[in-house]
């Protein structure tokens, strides 16, 4: 056997092995019963794919009147979405267009546009304090060889455990 053959069958087998596995899942099985039942559903619905010149499309896109109307969802009134669209012109949730396609307008002019009122944060004490408790403990991030680790993981033997054990007396 060659080389080439013997790749073959190898890569055939694997496929066949994966292929056995997807069947074999307990949670994708279903019974003769529900398989029929589901095709049945599809047929009344029109869910099956057309073909010929239709192909790609379901029955019910090609002849929609020999199908039931699927019940359409209530959105939003002419008022709610003009009320939305005056908020967003005012607050410049637009998209941008030109070479700024993919920002918003309140991105690319942040002068033109109020700034959202920023929530109260920590004050100055507060980060030192808790980078000086990350910094005792070892909680920051590694970097180079033990990047996504963090630095107590990486160098325990730097860093003391904690006393877990209570004294007895």
């Amino acid at each position: 056997m060659t080389k080439a053959n013997l790749s073959l069958l190898t890569l055939a087998g694997l496929l066949l092995s994966a292929n056995i596995a997807v069947a074999a899942d307990a949670s994708a099985a279903k019974t003769r019963e529900q398989v029929h039942a589901e095709f049945v559903e599809a047929q009344r619905n029109g869910d099956l794919p057309a073909t010929g010149i239709h192909g790609g499309k379901r029955l019910n896109e090609v002849q929609a009147y020999l199908y039931p109307k699927v019940a359409a969802t209530v959105g939003k009134t002419r008022e709610q979405v003009q009320a939305e669209f005056v908020e967003a012109q005012r607050t410049g949730n637009l998209p941008a267009s030109g070479i700024f396609a993919g920002n918003k307008l309140n991105e690319v002019q942040p002068n033109v546009y109020a700034q959202p009122a920023a929530a109260p944060g920590k004050s100055r004490e507060q980060v030192r304090a808790e980078l000086a408790e990350a910094q005792r403990t070892g909680d920051l991030p590694a970097v180079g060889f033990f990047a996504g680790k963090k630095v107590n993981e990486a160098e325990p033997h730097r860093y003391s455990k904690p006393n877990t054990q209570t004294s007895v007396q």
